[in-house]
């Protein structure tokens, strides 16, 4: 169990550095000071050089910058990791020095300093990380942004701008919040330098709203309020049926929504099921 909760919060931690750190390096050392700490007051030095191996390698095959080159695998790997240590080993007897003195009572019994490490690895793997994946997973299944028909915006990929005979000016050329690059007649030059600029412009809406789901989809499926948890996934399908309606032929636009929804609920759910069987084990 502290095994995967170290992981996941390695993980997550170093994608919130990436995302949110001005200084990558002293945000990666701070990460790496505060695991060691944990790990040496919990007597858990070896999961916790694990979680460093594991988050080094996290970075690299996930890169927050461009197409992820070994695709969705990464994720399902660490899932399949925090499944494994989570069934294998369970918690400890001996929690080291901090222990001797965590007391830590919920609704649900007292929680153990293993299982609330968990529970924080989860937490801040499903703020940022979880953003990564559902982004891998769009870019493996070739799902983009479908054209708009009022804009009459154009989709491409970025092979197919780099390839072309003509090149693209900047004025023409915009990048999504997928990675793909629109081309849009309407887009204004300095608009369209920003947007190239950062490949990430068009994305802080669901940067938000993604982590905000996952929590409530963690916290009310912990806390087994099923009707709110439906209620909820339902309203969001029906906040987003105008856009879906105006899907066309190509059905890519409820694509696009049902596989980065599916893929951000089943972490969510994932992570619940996780905690629940550590909980229970």
């Amino acid at each position: 169990m502290i095994v995967a909760g170290f992981i996941l919060l390695a993980v997550g931690a170093a994608d919130l550095v990436r995302q949110f750190a001005p200084r990558r390096w002293i945000g990666y050392l701070v990460v790496v000071v505060a695991l060691l700490l944990l790990g040496s007051v919990s007597d858990a030095l070896l999961p916790m050089a694990a979680s460093l191996v594991v988050g080094a390698l996290w970075v690299w095959s996930m890169p927050d910058d461009r197409r992820a080159p070994l695709g969705f695998w990464p994720a399902v790997l660490l899932g399949v990791l925090a499944v494994g240590a989570v069934v294998w080993f369970g918690a400890r007897q001996d929690a080291g020095l901090i222990g001797e003195v965590w007391t830590l009572r919920s609704p649900f019994g007292e929680v153990s300093f293993d299982l609330a490490m968990l529970v924080l690895g989860v937490g801040v793997f499903l703020l940022e990380s979880a953003n990564l994946v559902v982004r891998a997973a769009l870019d493996g299944e070739h799902t983009w942004r479908p054209a708009d028909p009022v804009t009459e915006t154009v989709v491409v990929t970025t092979a197919e701008v780099e390839t072309s005979a003509e090149p693209v000016t900047t004025a023409e050329a915009v990048i999504t919040a997928d990675g793909t690059e629109v081309a849009s007649s309407d887009a204004g030059a300095e608009e369209a330098t920003s947007s190239l600029s950062d490949p990430r412009a068009g994305f802080k809406g669901g940067r938000l709203i993604g982590p905000l789901e996952r929590m409530l989809v963690l916290i009310l499926t912990l806390a087994a309020a099923y009707p709110i948890l439906a209620a909820m996934l339902a309203a969001k399908g029906i906040v987003r049926f105008p856009e879906i309606s105006r899907d066309g032929e190509t059905g890519a636009r409820a694509e696009y929504f049902l596989v980065g929804s599916l893929v951000s609920w089943v972490m969510a759910l994932g992570s619940a099921f996780l905690v629940w069987w550590a909980a229970h084990s």
